[in-house]
């Protein structure tokens, strides 16, 4: 059994190297308040990106939460890239979320589509269409399709693609991140319904989110 770890997402190296350079800087320099702050924003940084490992759910006819915060809603809305009404079950990440996200099913990655946009607070409904944010469309394999959409919040303005169109993926890899609290809408197949309810907390790869009726 593989002893449990929690990585780094390799997006985070940039941002603590150079806050744990600066605390340096000002630690040495004698500048304590400046490193002191800087510190402080290393180890948020440290957090912020931490990358655990997560233990993927086993069995047919089920899919794993994409990212990890909050259930947010639970509705019945036309998907981003096909039009197709769907039920739609969106996950609002706060700034100490993991915001490392990952498959809820195996499948092929069909299609990626990104637009700019604006930065409302991601939990606002308007957020959907007025934010930036970035589409996903996986085939699983049984010929259905799952639509996942990262979208970028208030504080959030970065948005990362790990995956690319033709790429096989297993259920709980990561196809990318949100950068500073955020939101993933998932949407359903027909013949799936939701396995959690609003205000409850999930996990990205771990949670089971919805099932096969």
């Amino acid at each position: 059994m593989r002893k449990p770890y929690i990585g780094i997402a390799p997006e985070g190296w940039p941002c603590i190297g150079l806050t744990a350079l600066a605390a340096e800087v000002f630690a040495l320099a004698n500048f304590e308040v400046a490193a002191v702050i800087f510190l402080a924003a290393c180890t948020f940084s440290l957090h912020f990106f931490r990358d655990p490992e997560r233990v993927i759910p086993q069995g047919t006819d089920l899919a794993v939460s994409p990212a990890d915060g909050r259930i947010l809603h639970i509705t019945e809305r036309a998907d981003p890239l096909d039009n197709e009404p769907r039920l739609c079950v969106g996950i609002f990440m706060n700034v100490f979320s993991v915001h490392v996200n990952r498959v809820p099913v195996a499948g092929t990655m069909e299609e990626i589509r990104y637009w700019p946009g604006k930065f409302f607070n991601a939990s606002l409904d308007k957020a959907s269409m007025d934010n930036e944010r970035c589409a996903y469309k996986l085939r699983d394999a049984d010929g259905l399709t799952w639509y996942m959409v990262q979208i970028a919040g208030f504080i959030a303005r970065r948005i990362v693609c790990r995956t690319k169109q033709g790429d096989d993926l297993a259920r709980g890899d990561r196809f990318g991140m949100i950068r500073f609290g955020s939101r993933v809408d998932l949407y359903l197949p027909r013949g799936y319904v939701a396995a959690v309810g609003p205000g409850e907390c999930v996990c990205a790869g771990q949670s089971v989110i919805a099932r096969k009726q």
